[in-house]
This record gives structure tokens, sequence and C-alpha cells, in this order.
């Protein structure tokens, strides 16, 4: 039974990579509409937001840029939850290939497919 999980482990492992191969562009952070009188609401923006190597940033974004920038965020997104997959289930193949006993239970939901709030 451990063999048959652990090819089926290691198709759902290929496959994942193969997904991640083909992400494409992809940046961080979150992308928002800010004013420069927020007051009054008058003259709005877009900028986005992120984190990379501990240092916060936010940075102006052309109007013409706007759609690339929610296209590269989102693939961002994807390539994390893939990634997240992808981990799970290299942790659960190692077990596996090591002969843990705890190798034939699932793994903990990841972050992505968690509920918030709990």
């Amino acid at each position: 039974m451990a063999i048959e999980k652990l090819e089926q482990l290691e198709k759902r492992i290929q496959a994942l990579q193969h997904r991640l191969a083909g992400v494409g562009p992809m940046r961080p952070g979150s992308l928002s509409v800010q004013y420069r009188r927020p007051a009054q609401q008058q003259t709005p923006f877009h900028q986005v937001s992120y984190t990379y190597k501990g240092q916060s940033r936010s940075e102006y974004v052309r109007p013409e840029h706007v759609a690339t920038v929610r296209r590269e965020i989102a693939a961002y997104k994807r390539f994390k939850a893939v990634l997240d997959q992808l981990i799970a289930l290299s942790i659960q193949a190692s077990r596996i290939r090591r002969g843990t006993p705890t190798a034939l239970r699932k793994p903990p939901p990841s972050k992505s497919t968690s509920s918030k709030g709990t």
C-alpha cells in the first residue's frame, strides 16, 4: 500500500511542478486605490503594496499598467497555493520513503485551504 501511495504522490508532485513552470510573470502584493486628497476623495491613483525580504514597499502604478499588475498578483497567489500543496505532498512522500508511521495520515490543511478566523 505504501508503494502505491508513494507513486500516487509522485504523480501529483510532478503535476504540481509542471503547473509551477507555467505560472508566468508574477509579483507579490495587493493593489489599491489611493487619493491625493483623501478627505474629498479627489485625484485617485493605483498603488501596489508588498513586503519582500522584510522590507515593506508601496509603488505607484500607471493606469495603463493596472491590468498587468493585477494579472501578476493573481499569478503570484496561484504560485503560492501550488507551492504550498507541493511542499505538503513532498513531506508526505518523504515520510513514506523513510517509513515514518505518520506517513499515511493526511497532512494538516495548508493556510490557503483553512478557514479564516479559526
